[in-house]
């Protein structure tokens, strides 16, 4: 999760769409949209192992943008393909 956030900070749509599970990974990211957030930290809450090939994580990221602050939270699916942890999907949580 950790990793997905610093791609979000620098815009790395090539490191995003690697770690998405190919069954629920879009086509592409926009990235580039202005204005970008400013991204201004990632909490993580839980992880929670669901067992040797799925887990969720829990996690608050905080950003602003045109002047505003916001956080999302959210639950994240991810299973373990060929050894790697691949981002499913999320819940967003209030």
């Amino acid at each position: 999760m950790r990793s997905r956030y610093s791609a979000y900070v620098q815009g790395r749509e090539d490191y995003l769409l690697a770690t998405w599970h190919p069954a629920t990974r879009p086509a592409t990211l926009d990235l580039d949209t202005v204005p970008r957030p400013q991204w201004l930290g990632l909490t993580i809450k839980s992880h929670t192992p669901l067992d040797e090939m799925h887990a969720t994580v829990e996690f608050v990221a905080r950003y602003k943008l045109n002047g505003r602050a916001f956080r999302l939270h959210e639950t994240s699916r991810f299973e373990r393909v060929e050894g790697r942890w691949l981002y499913v999907d999320g819940e967003i949580r209030e």
